[in-house]
């Protein structure tokens, strides 16, 4: 079975999620659950509250009842599993969770969650401090908020959620990145990715440095390195954008875009075209057949800080993909 940590953190602030009720967080706030990087931890770090926590702690309970948090997806999808990471809390860990999911349409405050119908999609669990808690979800269903319950009380460091992105179609125009994580764009395979996975290409916003992108080793040889995406639908692609910003000595010298078609059929979106250190770069692609995979070749190595890739999905598609994952 995959690996589902493989697939994009649909709860991730950086796809657009948040916290959106948490009955209490008297220690440490809720938001940190799903902030994208990895939590830390300063030992003997106090404020007026106690230790400080990069997490979500809510004060030691004395009554019956449990503790939750009400998380919105950044990027609504089917849930192939969750990572409840309990990381530095070692005596004030919840020794057992449970999660819920829902679906609902716009954006639903705390009173509307509070009444929706929700459907556990992971009954309750024996949980490990100061570690990740791995558990796959068997639920094909697309939702879009998740509720962590955790017994009674404690601290949390992250709920990874990890799935598929499933857009609605409703809300997509007709020309848009098919590429980006945030509508089901995801890397499938890449030649090399010492210093940074290829999947950071694909998220939403400029990079922040060039550690926010995809980095090759140094090529030794007479090879390239080189990256398949996935698209997030079949699509005739227009544009691409190749983002080199931040990578100043180790960007690549070249390009080359090639699409694949659901046959197969390799066509040649993008001739190999020189690049420049530093530069958000776009180019017209040459007009072809629909394609459901692109590959971006770099020469002979380097940096990117992100891809973009314009196009129009097929519809049909789309739509038919939001049908399959409404009923269980």
């Amino acid at each position: 079975m995959e690996d589902f940590t493989a697939l994009a953190d649909l709860a991730s602030r950086a796809l657009g999620g948040g916290v959106v009720h948490a009955n209490d967080e008297f220690f440490a706030a809720a938001d940190h659950l799903v902030l994208p990087a990895a939590p830390g931890h300063t030992p003997k770090t106090f404020d007026h509250k106690g230790q400080v926590y990069d997490g979500w702690e809510t004060r030691r309970r004395r009554g019956p009842g449990h503790d939750f948090a009400v998380i919105r997806l950044g990027a609504p999808g089917v849930i192939h599993g969750v990572d409840i990471d309990t990381a530095f809390f070692t005596g004030n860990y919840p020794p057992f969770a449970s999660v819920d999911a829902t679906a609902l349409p716009g954006y639903p405050g705390p009173e509307e969650l509070a009444g929706a119908e929700w459907v556990e999609i992971l009954p309750r669990q024996g949980l490990t401090g100061d570690s990740g808690n791995r558990f796959p979800i068997g639920d094909g269903r697309r939702f879009t908020h998740v509720r962590l319950n955790i017994y009674p009380d404690g601290g949390v460091a992250r709920l990874r959620v990890h799935g598929e992105v499933i857009p609605d179609p409703e809300l997509l125009p007709k020309v848009f990145d098919v590429a980006a994580a945030e509508y089901g764009g995801r890397v499938v395979d890449c030649s090399n990715m010492f210093y940074g996975h290829p999947q950071r290409m694909l998220m939403p916003g400029r990079a922040q440095n060039m550690g926010d992108g995809w980095e090759t080793s140094r090529r030794r040889d007479d090879a390239n390195d080189w990256v398949l995406v996935r698209l997030a639908a079949p699509a005739r692609l227009r544009f691409a954008d190749l983002d080199t910003s931040h990578f100043k000595g180790n960007a690549p010298g070249w390009a080359v875009l090639t699409g694949i078609t659901a046959t197969g059929d390799q066509i040649e979106l993008l001739p190999r075209t020189a690049l420049r250190p530093d530069t958000p770069h776009r180019f017209p692609l040459a007009k072809g057949p629909e394609v459901t995979h692109a590959r971006l070749d770099v020469f002979p190595d380097g940096g990117m800080a992100r891809l973009r890739l314009l196009g129009r999905a097929d519809r049909d598609h789309l739509w038919e993909r939001m049908r399959q994952c409404l009923e269980p």
